[in-house]
């Protein structure tokens, strides 16, 4: 099973400090998280945020592109419908080029109101887009010459070039939290990538895969807890971190209740945090069984959980995930 980083370059006003600072922080800590065997980066995407939630992940993924040699650097999810996908299809290829064919592409749908608003998207198209989307990044390629009219998007013999390094394409991911996500993910995609509880999306995702005639029985699925973090004094490192998650959850919450999507509850203290299993903070010897129990339930392909509390200091997450390379990744290896 392969490991992976993951990151939002949140910079809440609570515990603020220089964008630059933040952003050299983790580019540094990607790079040495590679030199500590972490597989993969994933980058997230959000827009209008004030806490400066990433939104071009794609810059980014060229950035860690840069910086690396052997992770492989995945989009965690970028949200298609906000693009234009010849755009999209251009700026991988380049990103693959330069990246020696280590781009994994992970899309979803999006739920942000805000976001579409902003953008000028009709929120309520935003699956349409995607289907059409992912058709015509596919085809783009694999190097055809696309005539494509949809509801959405129209393309009179458009190609591409350069094409990506990697042959037949990048891996395409599809994530998301409902059945339109799985069967999404089993029609236009390679594999599905989640987080959290998967244990109703994941036999989704198998039925789909069949509906497809397409194989089930090694799907490829990347997720993970949605905060695990390793720590010599759970205790202590819990209380400290607590104050970042909960900011995390809290926004995450109002964000999802305007879309109509409560996935999150809110959490009013520490008590409440602790009470919704949400935040892991563990031993070495732990953190291997909870992640033994969650891919027993769910086989993965790849392993990640939020790497970054926000507005927690960057560097000083590095005793944690050096303590999770080194005393729970190698757990795992074949």
């Amino acid at each position: 099973m392969r490991f992976g980083l993951w990151y939002a370059f949140r910079n809440p006003s609570a515990w603020q400090t220089s964008y630059r600072d933040l952003y050299a922080e983790v580019l540094e800590q990607i790079e040495w998280g590679e030199s500590l065997g972490y597989d993969d980066v994933w980058m997230t995407e959000h827009h209008f945020v004030d806490d400066g939630h990433s939104p071009s992940p794609l810059v980014l993924a060229t950035a860690a592109a840069a910086r690396t040699k052997k992770m492989r650097i995945g989009t965690g999810v970028l949200l298609l419908p906000l693009y234009d996908p010849i755009r999209v299809a251009e700026d991988c290829a380049a990103i693959d080029l330069v990246s020696d064919g280590r781009l994994d592409l992970g899309v979803g749908v999006g739920y942000r109101v805000e976001e579409f608003e902003g953008l000028g998207i009709d929120r309520k198209k935003r699956g349409g887009r995607t289907n059409e989307a992912l058709q015509i990044i596919r085809r783009l390629w694999d190097g055809e010459s696309v005539t494509f009219h949809g509801k959405h998007f129209h393309l009179d013999g458009v190609r591409i070039t350069p094409l990506p390094l990697q042959k037949p394409r990048p891996p395409i991911w599809v994530g998301g939290f409902s059945d339109a996500a799985t069967k999404r993910a089993a029609r236009y995609a390679d594999g599905f990538i989640g987080t959290g509880d998967l244990s109703v999306v994941y036999p989704q995702y198998l039925e789909a895969l069949r509906a497809e005639g397409k194989p089930a029985d090694k799907p490829r699925v990347a997720g993970g807890h949605f905060w695990l973090i390793v720590s010599e004094d759970p205790e202590k490192t819990f209380h400290e971190i607590a104050p970042h998650i909960r900011y995390q959850i809290n926004v995450y919450a109002e964000w999802l209740e305007k879309a109509g999507q409560p996935l999150f509850p809110h959490l009013a203290d520490d008590a409440a945090l602790k009470a919704s299993g949400i935040l892991q903070v563990l031993t070495p010897e732990d953190a291997v069984k909870a992640i033994r129990d969650y891919t027993a339930a769910v086989p993965l392909e790849r392993y990640y959980t939020w790497s970054i509390p926000p507005g927690y200091p960057v560097r000083k997450m590095n005793d944690h995930l050096e303590l999770f390379a080194r005393k729970v990744m190698p757990h795992f290896r074949a």
